[in-house]
């Protein structure tokens, strides 16, 4: 079996049962432990399993089940074309998010592996590159999606007359990242207020 088919299979199992140690997936794939922690690396680097002591579980918030293509790779929650956000991945892989709140956390987990990345224009619903796209948060407006919501919109000026009405402030792609991840994590200050 290759490393591959075995981080698969890993994958497989530990989607089913959440947690498991070293040694039963050692016996289980029929190798080495030491070729089981070589085969862990990636899925831990990509965010999809977490070390725990003496063996692994299953990222919090994290789905590996493609089998429902209408289900958000990051929340399960199901995908609303209207917001979704596509990750564009090497080999014509595609991963969709329900919205950009989710899109940005798995862009952040898949780093350079993602090669392109689109969202839809809020205003417009055209299909812009999320590399390009203005980010609003904190808005009064809610959309029924994740929290903190994250709005997309290709024109900075269009993200501007929209926070002027509804409250919020803009972000440019990374900056986006980074604080969509810091919300999640708990280190935002002003996280939990409403204007």
């Amino acid at each position: 079996m290759l490393p591959l088919e075995r981080q698969n299979k890993i994958k497989e199992l530990i989607q089913e049962k959440e947690n498991m140690k070293i040694a039963e997936l050692s016996k289980e794939l029929n190798v080495s432990e030491m070729t089981i922690h070589r085969d862990l690396k990636p899925l831990i680097d990509k965010g999809i399993i977490v070390k725990t002591f003496g063996g692994i579980s299953l990222a919090k918030g994290h789905s590996v089940n493609t089998a429902n293509p209408d289900a958000c790779i990051f929340c399960s929650r199901k995908i609303n074309e209207r917001m979704a956000y596509r990750l564009i991945l090497p080999n014509n892989k595609i991963e969709m998010a329900c919205c950009a709140h989710c899109g940005l956390l798995r862009h952040r987990q898949l780093g350079d592996e993602v090669m392109q990345a689109i969202c839809p224009d809020f205003f417009k619903q055209t299909t812009i590159s999320a590399k390009l796209a203005w980010y609003v948060m904190d808005t009064s407006l809610h959309i029924g999606c994740c929290h903190p919501q994250v709005l997309t919109f290709e024109w900075k000026e269009h993200a501007e007359k929209f926070v002027k009405g509804f409250g919020g402030r803009i972000f440019s792609f990374h900056d986006a990242v980074e604080e969509i991840f810091q919300k999640m994590n708990g280190h935002e200050h002003g996280c939990s207020k409403h204007h």
